[in-house]
């Protein structure tokens, strides 16, 4: 047996806190440092990039965080993982060896490609493969349209570079649990079908990828953690049976507690059997103890082999739009913002018809009796897309033209100034078999690693829990969150809302009560949507999966929230009638 391998993350997204690569390397010993780079939409951002900037599609933020740490992390035999590379994992890498020569520092740097297809389009349409979006089965059609397409790889190619060497591994799109997973499999030596071991991985990998959020960040209960101002980033310690230990540096803020790492676990995900290119982990099957203060073990994770197909992220530049805004103040907000569309309408040379899509929104911030200004105002919002930049160019001048020809009390008037680019996000699936992982270390060889995982028999057993009867009794009609945290985010053009308990009894009740109609009418956004409705009760807690709540994806949604990152607070916000014998008892975390 080998001794636990401590994983340390960085980097929740492109763009986190750029001192937190020192604050783990020096804060505590770690064993590795991994950050996470990408997302559906930095995908599309690095695409944008590269074609400004040719090689330029990897987040240059990375390359910034090895200037402040490659020493120290030399010194310590501190290994580095990263995905980084983003479209140009080879630049990256370059970038990064730049760095380490002027620091008169001599990493073993190695880079992991093969996931970008967007070359390979036409060739894989040609073999049979249809890549048709896998969500609505629309064919692939003209593939010179797409600005990006990368399968999403697994751990295998970094533990390749790991095995031969390297210091520093930099990736392309991989998954983002695959960062965590590929050094715990190289470290503890697992097989390709160590199918528990590498669902315990890729499960802490998922529990600390977004930084943050698992030690108090987006966190529901926030107001029962301290140090939430700067709060510390989590590390895995990973066992060599796939049980990990998850926590964060002594004296950081925030905490780990089941709660918070119960919330990151139900982040983007849909169904328990949580599919990955190295192993479908069964989040059906961990179980959850705060052995320590700061500390959450999770064990019993089981996995069985992934599907023969790899995700495929796919962008295309979906036309132009330009949003449009205006404050409503005092009273008839609905007839104010009925008058302003009108009049918009009115001196616009084209009918809505002529766009591509027109979206109108009221957000009603306004409050009864208000007791100031901002308490009395709405905000009136108009989303219009079209192909022709042209065509949106005067909107914006269109809208200020009724600041005094309107509405009483208009102010706030934003946006339209000229029509912005934005891309459709589209998913699909490619035979595994046909993206080998390609791993260079540089000033030396090329190995070619198969993303084929093996298909040897695996076994699940799932536990019947018996978390006791329906609460009954007197009810009162408070808000869903008083008995119940949540987490929501993106999944494409779909949207996930994870919701918890913290104790078994109001598991119980949210099980019993909350079906994917009393969902609909509780957001009623989602009245006309599919929507899939997921149980953990090993957690305590419910996944809904909403199809097509976020349109074509982040960069096209049209919601204020494109990315559905408040889904969850809203739904906690809803008021519904609670058994009183659960509002009455304390669930409070130590």
């Amino acid at each position: 047996m080998t001794d636990p391998i401590r994983i340390a993350n960085c980097s929740g997204f492109y763009g986190d806190r750029l001192s937190a690569a020192s604050e783990m390397v020096e804060g505590g010993p770690i064993d590795v440092l991994t950050g996470d780079w990408l997302a559906e939409l930095t995908m599309l951002i690095l695409a944008r990039t590269q074609a400004k900037h040719p090689g330029g599609g990897y987040a240059r933020t990375f390359v910034t965080q090895m200037e402040q740490v490659m020493g120290s992390c030399l010194d310590k035999n501190i290994k580095v993982v990263t995905n980084a590379g983003g479209l140009d994992p080879d630049h990256c890498a370059d970038a990064v060896a730049e760095v380490a020569d002027t620091l008169g520092l001599s990493p073993t740097i190695a880079y992991v490609s093969g996931d970008d297809l967007l070359p390979r389009l036409d060739e894989l349409t040609e073999a049979g493969v249809a890549l048709e979006h896998f969500e609505t089965g629309e064919p692939l059609g003209d593939s010179s349209r797409f600005i990006s397409a990368n399968a999403y790889l697994g751990c295998w190619g970094i533990v390749d570079a790991l095995s031969r060497g390297a210091d520093i591994v930099v990736t392309g799109r991989t998954t983002d649990a695959a960062i965590v997973c590929g050094p715990a499999a190289w470290h503890h030596g697992w097989a390709r079908d160590d199918w528990n071991a590498l669902a315990g991985a890729v499960i802490a990998g998922h529990v600390i990828e977004c930084g943050t959020q698992a030690t108090g960040g987006n966190y529901s209960f926030f107001t029962e953690l301290n140090g939430m101002e700067r709060t510390g980033f989590p590390w895995a310690e990973i066992s060599a049976d796939g049980s990990s230990v998850i926590g964060k540096h002594d004296g950081t803020g925030g905490a780990v507690t089941v709660g918070t790492v119960t919330s990151q676990l139900l982040y983007e995900i849909d169904s328990p059997a949580y599919l990955g290119p190295d192993v479908t982990s069964r989040f059906d099957t961990i179980e959850l103890e705060q052995t320590a203060p700061d500390r959450v073990t999770i064990r019993g994770a089981q996995g069985e082999p992934p599907p023969t197909t790899l995700k495929v992220s796919m962008n295309e530049l979906g036309g132009f739009r330009t949003d449009i805004h205006i404050a409503l103040t005092g009273l008839d907000i609905e007839a104010k913002a009925e008058l302003v569309e009108a009049a918009f309408w009115r001196a616009c040379p084209n009918e809505p018809t002529d766009f591509d899509s027109v979206t109108s929104t009221i957000a009603h911030t306004d409050k009864t009796d208000p007791a100031s200004n901002e308490e009395a105002s709405a905000s009136w919002r108009l989303s219009i897309k079209d192909a022709d930049e042209a065509k949106l160019r005067p909107l914006g001048r269109l809208v200020n033209e009724l600041a005094l020809a309107t509405i009483p009390g208009m102010y706030g008037i934003g946006g339209g100034a000229s029509g912005r680019a934005f891309g459709i996000y589209r998913p699909a699936l490619v035979p595994a078999d046909l993206v080998p992982q390609y791993v260079t270390v540089l000033g030396g060889d090329t190995n070619v690693v198969d993303s084929v995982a093996p298909h040897t028999p695996a076994t699940i057993t799932t536990s019947s829990y018996d978390l006791g009867p329906l609460p009954s009794g007197p009810t009162r009609r408070v808000p869903l969150g008083l008995v119940a945290g949540a987490r929501s985010g993106d999944k494409g053009g779909n949207a996930n809302v994870g919701l918890f308990c913290r104790s078994a009894e109001a598991f119980v009740w949210l099980d019993d009560y909350l079906d994917t109609e009393r969902l609909r009418s509780l957001l009623p956004e989602t009245a006309d949507l599919v929507i899939d409705r997921h149980r953990l009760p090993n957690i305590w807690s419910l996944n809904f999966l909403i199809h097509g709540l976020l349109q074509e994806g982040v960069a096209a949604s049209t919601r204020q929230d494109g990315q559905a990152k408040s889904l969850g607070e809203w739904l906690r916000a809803r008021h519904v009638d609670i058994p009183s014998s659960l509002l009455d008892t304390s669930t409070a975390e130590s």
